[in-house]
């Protein structure tokens, strides 16, 4: 390097860029796909996205889950039969925030509580209102997102739930899934739904709405990837965590490592 030359990298300024809080987040529009990719990566799930055909697909570590992405239809979530489960399926239309994607496939990467799932519990403790007739519905207070159990009558195959959000100008996105869906996942979807936070969305990608509420914040970019990071370290760390549990199970349970009375 001669001395004219000038290092540019560290001590470098970086200049803040214009970013925007939306709320509420189910009116908040699709976001990055990454939100929800790199987590399922970070998690340990494969990414057979160039093979799938798809603009995006993940299998999970035990090959019983599919997460994909295809424009125009958006979202698809694939779960197979296995013991008492049977096979379950989710799409999520395009225009779904990645926030609440998120809300049931970070659930998939995580064990199971031990508590029974209550998908209505999330709703009723942010005040949204519940009714119950021919199918089970909540409303959000600003009555601009819905979740409905939906009884098809017969034998049940057909009963679904159904998950949506509108604005002044038509529904926005919606979500559907099989009755036999795992309820932790959607206790999942709706805490994520409920969630009064808002979501960062930047310059060029806020809704077009009267019904959302909009700060401008300047954030640097590292302070983005340090902020994308750490979502991504817990995910390592929890996947660490199962993996290192797993190991001394298996150990445990060698003959040569058996435990005597």
């Amino acid at each position: 390097m001669s001395r004219q030359q000038q290092w540019t990298g560290w001590g470098q300024a970086q200049q803040a860029e214009q970013h925007y809080l939306i709320e509420p987040r189910y009116l908040a529009g699709g976001g990055d796909l990454r939100h929800v990719s790199e987590f399922l990566r970070a998690s340990g799930w494969k990414d057979i996205t160039r093979k799938s055909g798809t603009t995006l697909a993940f299998d999970s570590p035990d090959q019983m889950v599919r997460v994909a992405y295809q424009p125009p239809g958006g979202w698809q979530i694939h779960g197979a039969a296995q013991g008492h489960q049977p096979a379950w399926q989710v799409t999520l239309t395009p225009q779904t925030p990645v926030e609440i994607v998120a809300g049931l496939t970070d659930a998939l990467t995580k064990p199971r509580s031990a508590h029974a799932p209550n998908v209505w519990a999330p709703l009723t403790e942010k005040s949204w209102s519940m009714q119950q007739d021919d199918y089970f519905v909540a409303q959000s207070p600003d009555r601009h997102a819905v979740v409905q159990y939906v009884k098809a009558g017969g034998d049940g195959s057909q009963d679904h739930w159904w998950v949506g959000a509108r604005n002044e100008h038509g529904p926005v996105w919606n979500v559907q899934a099989t009755a036999s869906t795992p309820l932790n996942l959607m206790q999942s979807l709706t805490t994520a739904l409920a969630d009064p936070e808002p979501v960062m969305r930047p310059r060029g990608h806020v809704p077009l709405s009267n019904r959302i509420r909009v700060t401008s914040v300047s954030v640097r970019p590292d302070q983005l990837g340090a902020w994308q990071q750490a979502r991504l370290s817990a995910a390592r760390a929890a996947t660490w965590g199962r993996n290192w549990v797993s190991s001394r199970a298996r150990t445990s349970k060698a003959p040569g490592y058996a435990r005597t009375r």
